[in-house]
Formats: C-alpha cells, sequence, structure tokens
C-alpha cells in the first residue's frame, strides 16, 4: 500500500488479529526462509568456482573429406540435343555407364560420315606428301649428276687450257727460233753484199742470200701468227671453262631451287595432313561426347534438363550425381575473433540434426549424444558471410559417426578450450572478452625446444 496520505492505516487497525496476517508473519516461516537462503548461497558459492571449459561454437553442414568425393553436376563439352535417356533419378551407376545420348546441333557437324570422309583426306595428302619425297629424291639425283658432269667438263676444259698453253709455249719456241734464224739470214745476206762488192761473190749469191731472208722472214711472220692463234686458243680454253662453270651452276642452281620448292610443297602437305589428323582426332573424340558417361561410381540425384529434343549449350549442367564411395567431414564455421583459438589438429565436439543430443557446453564429459571430431583444414580467407570455414573430419580416438547421416544436413560443432571457473566465465560473458587465448600442445612444444 502506497504511503501517500498522512492519515496512516496500521496505526489505527490492527492487523494482528487477522488470519491471514498471523500466518505470514509467523517466527516458523522466517526460520525456514533464512535456512533456504543460507543453502542456496553455500549452493552458488560451490558452483561458482566449479570448473567450466570455455568453448567455441560454430554451425554448419556434413560434407566430404575429399573435393572429389562430394556431389557434382555432369556437363556437357559440346552444345547438342538429348536424344535418350538411359537412367532415371535415385539410379546407381558406375564410373563409364551411359547416362545420356545427345546429337549434334552445329550444322558443320551433320555429316555422319565425316570422320571417315576427314580419314580419306589424310590418305590422299599423305600420298601428295609421298610424292613430293619422290620429286624431292629425283632432283637430288638431278643435281648430284650435275656436279658429276660440271666436274668431268671442267677436267676436260682445264686440259685444253693446258694443251694450249704448252701449245704457246711450243709457238713460242719455234717463235723465237725464227727470231734466231733470220738474224743469221740477215748477217749472211750481209757479208755476202759484202763480198760481192769486193768481187768475192757472185750476184747469184747475193740474190740467194735475199731469197733466204725473205723466206726466213715470212717464217717468222707465220710462227708469230701460229703462236698468237694459241694464245688465243689459252684465252678460248678460259672463256669455255667459266661458261661451263657458270652453266653448270645455273643447272645447279635451278635443280636446288626446285627441290627446295617440293620441299617446301611437301613440308605444307605434311603440315595439312598433321591439321587433318587432328580435325579426325577431334570428330572422333567429338562422337565419343554425344555418349554423356558417368565420371566416378554414385547415385544420380536430379536431372536438370527433362525430356527428349530438348538443346542444351556446352557447359550447361545436365544432371546432378553423388559418389557412393566418400568419408565424411563437417563444414563449419568461426567468427573471426575466434580463429586464433583454433589449430590443425584440435578435437571438436560435434552434434548432428536429427540425431537427439544433451549438451553441458562447459562440462563435455556430462554431454550426451555428440561425436568427437577433428580439425584438419582452416580456411585463410574470409567467407561471404563474414567468418572463416573450418573443415573437421572423424575423430578417430573417438566412436564412429551414425551411418544414417547424409551430406547436406546441419551439424553444429564445439572446440573445447581451457578449463576456467564458472564465476570467471560469468564475469568474462558480462565483459564481453573472448575467450582466454591458449596455445595448442604442439605450438608450446616449439616454443619450449627454442
Amino acid at each position: 500500500m502506497l504511503n501517500i496520505s498522512h492519515n496512516k492505516l496500521n496505526e489505527k487497525i490492527d492487523l494482528s488479529e487477522y488470519n491471514a496476517i498471523q500466518k505470514v508473519f509467523h517466527k516458523k516461516h522466517y526460520k525456514y526462509f533464512n535456512r533456504f537462503l543460507k543453502l542456496f548461497t553455500g549452493i552458488v558459492c560451490i558452483v561458482l568456482f566449479l570448473p567450466w571449459t570455455q568453448n567455441i561454437s560454430g554451425k554448419g553442414f556434413l560434407t566430404t573429406l575429399k573435393p572429389d568425393q562430394r556431389p557434382q553436376t555432369i556437363q556437357s563439352p559440346i552444345p547438342g540435343r538429348i536424344e535418350k535417356w538411359y537412367v532415371q533419378e535415385g539410379d546407381f551407376v558406375k564410373k563409364g555407364d551411359t547416362i545420356l545420348f545427345i546429337s549434334e546441333v552445329k550444322n558443320e557437324y551433320f555429316d555422319p560420315n565425316l570422320v571417315e570422309r576427314t580419314g580419306q583426306q589424310i590418305k590422299a595428302k599423305s600420298m601428295s606428301v609421298t610424292s613430293y619425297e619422290g620429286k624431292v629424291k629425283a632432283l637430288e639425283n638431278q643435281a648430284g649428276a650435275l656436279v658429276n658432269e660440271r666436274s668431268l667438263k671442267l677436267k676436260q676444259a682445264n686440259n685444253k687450257l693446258l694443251q694450249s698453253r704448252l701449245k704457246v709455249q711450243s709457238d713460242s719456241i719455234g717463235f723465237e727460233a725464227a727470231k734466231t734464224n733470220i738474224a743469221i739470214a740477215e748477217r749472211q745476206f750481209n757479208r755476202t753484199v759484202q763480198l760481192e762488192k769486193e768481187g768475192l761473190k757472185a750476184l747469184t749469191d747475193v740474190e740467194e742470200k735475199r731469197l733466204k731472208l725473205q723466206e726466213t722472214q715470212a717464217k717468222l711472220i707465220s710462227l708469230q701468227n701460229k703462236l698468237l692463234a694459241s694464245e688465243n686458243e689459252i684465252i678460248n680454253a678460259q672463256i669455255e671453262l667459266n661458261r661451263i662453270r657458270a652453266e653448270y651452276t645455273d643447272k645447279i642452281s635451278k635443280s636446288q631451287s626446285d627441290k627446295f620448292t617440293a620441299q617446301s610443297n611437301q613440308f605444307d602437305a605434311e603440315a595439312q595432313v598433321t591439321k587433318l589428323q587432328n580435325e579426325f582426332t577431334n570428330y572422333e573424340m567429338r562422337n565419343d561426347m554425344y555418349y554423356i558417361k558417368a565420371p566416378q561410381s554414385g547415385y544420380i540425384n536430379k536431372a536438370l534438363y527433362a525430356g527428349v529434343g530438348e538443346t542444351f549449350k556446352e557447359g550447361d549442367q545436365l544432371m546432378s550425381i553423388m559418389p557412393s564411395d566418400y568419408e565424411l567431414a563437417v563444414e563449419t564455421f568461426v567468427k573471426p575473433i575466434d580463429l586464433p583459438l583454433v589449430h590443425i589438429g584440435e578435437k571438436v565436439r560435434i552434434q548432428f540434426d536429427g540425431w537427439p543430443a544433451i549438451i553441458f557446453s562447459g562440462w563435455p564429459n556430462v554431454s550426451y549424444g555428440t561425436y568427437g571430431g577433428k580439425i584438419v583444414a582452416i580456411e585463410t580467407y574470409i567467407s561471404d558471410n563474414g567468418k572463416y570455414r573450418v573443415l573437421i573430419a572423424p575423430d578417430p580416438d573417438d566412436y564412429d559417426w551414425p551411418k544414417d547421416i547424409r551430406v547436406g544436413s546441419g551439424a553444429n560443432s564445439m572446440a573445447l578450450l581451457e578449463d576456467v571457473p564458472i564465476w570467471f566465465e560469468l564475469w568474462r560473458k558480462l565483459n564481453g572478452f573472448p575467450p582466454n587465448y591458449y596455445q595448442s600442445n604442439k605450438d608450446t612444444a616449439k616454443s619450449e625446444k627454442k
């Protein structure tokens, strides 16, 4: 009752006369209530000093330990049109089993005999390469024959040049002998003329000597002409030698040019053959891609394209498959403030969705229905949800995870840290402080070694 008036009712009325007041203010109730408060206070004080395990909680889902064991979609590397389904959703397929048959939608691949005709083009081009190889060999033989013929012609011309030089040498000797003869004939003629003047020789002797001198002069002129002709023969032989060299150089060069042209055509034909072989292999592989096969053994989850006759582009997702052989793991997320407290190799407690559990986060030994895990990977870059991704594998030292859990179901993780009193944990929570920073056993061992 509010005392808003100066007229106090409790002073005018005696409340002790009422039964309700007598029951409430009985001395026994005070005694029991005080005992209860003392007992409660003692229990609270004891509880506040009990050990409490600090922890980091995270929410995530089940996944697989290895990337190739996770659910995946099957794509087609080429565009096409659905022609026939060989499986239905929920079927189990082995690696390499045919799932879907598609047909071509690009007009450049419509020809059903495209592979065979490309093979025929390869054969034709291969024969062209063989022909060019034969032509190159024939031109090589022709060039070799021209080289040999040039060598023989040059030897013949050199021999002729040598003969011409020897003939010049012989004619020069005869010319010198003619010079000597004409000198002798002139002396004899002059002596005979002198003796004829003195009357010792007859005029006929003088005329004979004059005739002999003229014959000697004529012979000298003849030998000089012969010597000049021999020298001209040397020049002609040298010209012939140069002509042979030029002629066969031109022939050999032409033969080599034809050879190089044939080789160029051969290399071009070989390049075309290689290109055709590449196209042939591509066409064969493209024909194999008409049959979409299972990349690994697993279960067909969902067909993303239904019916027959639907077209799709290259890279479009056609269906999803879940591998049958996988190792489970939990993908959970922790806050950035808690990331320094998480280390690879530490143990974690996990609660799976759909599996009943009684959890006392501060007393893991009392918790029931949780399973052991071990941190195997910590993401070094923050995720889109503002947290860091942590991958947890089953703890080999703990009991096995349930067999009926499936990839994608939810899971709550709890990483255990230091043991502190409950009062400290309450004080930390009220002040908003992070859990105590600590080092893992590996880090502690490394620091002790240092």
